[in-house]
């Protein structure tokens, strides 16, 4: 049995920001610019309220310009409108994060696309999407970009591609070369902030991928033949280990609270952790994995919209 290394994104987050923070610096000593991000919550969300709040910590711990604008559940398609378009002209912003999901009465999607493309730090708008997808420059959505990040660290300690068999000389050696090329990965989920995203990512670094979701027949068939697998589907402990192949990376994305028989909650992954063990040869865990990378990302997109 294999020992599994646990990928400790908390950690890496960590280093991150401390990076971001040294830029940050930088750009203030040199250009007399402070990144700025602007964060609009509507409504009372408590998840989101507790998510904003450790948005603007760390947007201020990096040396960031940090607007916190909170309106009310009542607040309409028109008047979000407006403070979009009020944030769009405002020269000390240079990144907008709209928290989702938004109140029923206001349509996401026209909110989305409202956002200046050169201050969309979510990388949500139609015109980031479509520069993602066609190789071109412009903000990639954060959850990726941080999975992206831990999956490129990873694998420079690991050599994920076997001999082949009878010619140990075929083997391809990725500890090596630091490097996802040829590699199958498998992402469960294909929504617009995740999985579609994620494909992209991946294919440019010459993996060959594949998109699983609700009508995939034969689901633990098709993981067990991948080296990567990203689950981004929302179904607590869904990836059983029993179904991967042995030596894959998993990226647990999914973020679950599960009520418990003494009352109380736990968070788990999409991914059975424990059942991983031993047959993964890295895994993320939930908490700590992607989740602290996705503000890391933020505060990332914000510095590079910044010294634009």
């Amino acid at each position: 049995m294999m020992e599994t290394k646990i990928i400790d994104g908390k950690a890496f987050a960590s280093t991150l920001r401390a990076d971001i923070a040294r830029r940050v610096a930088a750009l203030k000593a040199e250009k007399n610019i402070t990144p700025g991000l602007a964060v609009v919550l509507v409504g009372s969300n408590p998840a989101s309220e507790v998510y904003v709040r450790n948005k603007a910590k760390q947007t201020k711990e990096a040396g960031m310009h940090s607007v916190e604008i909170m309106l009310p559940e009542t607040t309409s398609e028109d008047e979000l409108l407006t403070k979009i378009g009020q944030l769009n002209i405002d020269p000390q912003i240079h990144g907008i994060l709209v928290q989702l999901p938004l109140p029923k009465q206001i349509n996401e999607d026209a909110v989305i696309q409202a956002i200046d493309p050169k201050k969309d730090v979510d990388g949500f708008h139609v015109i980031n999407a479509g520069k993602l997808m066609t190789g071109q420059v412009g903000f990639v959505p954060c959850t990726p970009l941080g999975c992206m990040m831990l999956l490129k660290h990873v694998i420079s300690d690991l050599c994920l591609v076997p001999c082949e068999e009878n010619n140990p000389s075929q083997t391809t050696n990725h500890k090596a070369q630091g490097t996802l090329s040829g590699l199958h990965a498998v992402i469960i989920g294909r929504s617009n902030i995740v999985g579609k995203p994620m494909a992209a990512l991946l294919l440019k670094e010459n993996c060959t991928v594949t998109i699983a979701h609700s009508k995939t027949q034969d689901l633990p068939a098709l993981i067990k033949t991948a080296d990567i697998v990203i689950a981004a589907v929302g179904r607590p402990e869904m990836v059983k280990g029993s179904w991967l192949k042995e030596g894959a990376v998993v990226i647990d994305v999914g973020i679950n609270r599960l009520q418990m028989q003494d009352g109380k909650t736990k968070l788990v992954g999409d991914v059975d952790f424990a059942s991983c063990q031993g047959i993964a040869a890295a895994i993320t865990p939930v908490p700590g994995g992607v989740g602290p990378m996705t503000i890391a990302c933020l505060l990332e997109n914000t510095y590079r919209a910044a010294a634009k």
